[in-house]
């Protein structure tokens, strides 16, 4: 017998800034090296803001963003911090414990 799964969709539980900010947190907390982790997990902030909103805000078609942020993209760091201003969202470094 099989287990009925329903699909999860993180983006459907990030309905406030404090929202994404803890989940892009525990991304970066779990993706140690992995670059395409965080790339994903911007894209699932994009879609919990609306793509075509991040989009036009970065100054890209909804289209070309949707490119930046596939699973398979090696995106440009300087493409990264355009998507970051995009999202409303401001890195800062803290020291490693």
């Amino acid at each position: 017998m099989t287990e009925p799964f329903t699909p999860w969709d993180s983006a459907e539980y990030l309905r406030t800034d404090e929202d994404i900010a803890a989940y892009l947190d525990a991304c970066f907390e779990e993706a140690g090296a992995d670059a395409g982790f965080i790339i994903r997990a911007l894209e699932t902030i994009a879609r919990a803001k609306g793509v075509d909103a991040v989009a036009e805000r970065a100054g890209l078609a909804p289209a070309q963003l949707r490119d930046l942020l596939a699973a398979d993209s090696s995106t440009p760091f300087g493409e990264v911090l355009r998507i970051f201003a995009a999202l409303g969202i401001r890195l800062h470094a803290d020291k490693a414990a």
